[in-house]
């Protein structure tokens, strides 16, 4: 059997990662993010429901995610959830770099219990959020369930993607919110997979994002 010492021509896999260090006079912000990972999570932000969704985003989403946080809590969650938030948006945004071959589009419906969330994302390069949840408790623990509309806000934002965010049914205000994080978790899965007959190409028909 012969052998040739030629260097192959296969193609290198290769991850992509990011990692933003954000500092403010309200907070302190690192986050990393593996777009190719298995779904392995480090989230401590000082608030225990939104890393819990976190690790949502991570589990469901197949992206490896390392997020650490301090900020002004006692005031309130408001500065740190929105911080995160700004800060996994440039992360996610500084990984997937010129986009090319990407699918770009996204989309998922999670039930959990009686909630049923769907969630439709598109990495335009255009920002904008519609956000259609009717969450009936004002807090889910401590958290104060009006930042989960200034968490997508902030991503939305600084990973400039579009975002639909629609409640198809649910009672319970945690088990709606946890819907959509797992929605939005596969959905971004969907979108950032490579897809091998763009080869490498940006997913428009403008030839630019």
């Amino acid at each position: 059997m012969q052998t040739s010492d030629r260097p192959s021509t296969a193609p290198i896999a290769q991850t992509r990662s990011a990692s933003v260090h954000r500092v403010t006079g309200e907070t302190d912000v690192y986050v990393s993010i593996n777009l190719d990972g298995q779904g392995h999570c480090d989230a401590k932000t000082g608030v225990p429901f939104l890393d819990h969704m976190l690790h949502q985003i991570s589990s469901h989403g197949l992206v490896d995610l390392e997020v650490k946080a301090t900020g002004d809590i006692e005031i309130d969650d408001h500065h740190t959830n929105e911080d995160v938030g700004i800060t996994l948006g440039q992360a996610l945004g500084k990984a997937l770099s010129d986009r090319k071959g990407i699918v770009r589009f996204g989309h998922f419906i999670a039930p959990l219990d009686e909630s049923l969330v769907q969630v439709s994302l598109d990495f335009s390069g255009r920002p904008h959020l519609s956000y259609g949840l009717e969450i009936p408790t004002q807090r889910v623990g401590t958290y104060d369930t009006q930042l989960v509309r200034e968490f997508f806000v902030a991503v939305v934002n600084h990973s400039q993607m579009t975002l639909h965010i629609r409640q198809l049914d649910g009672i319970n205000s945690h088990h709606i919110i946890e819907a959509t994080f797992k929605a939005f978790a596969r959905a971004l899965r969907m979108a950032v997979e490579i897809d091998p007959r763009r080869a490498g190409h940006i997913p428009s028909s403008k030839g630019i994002l």
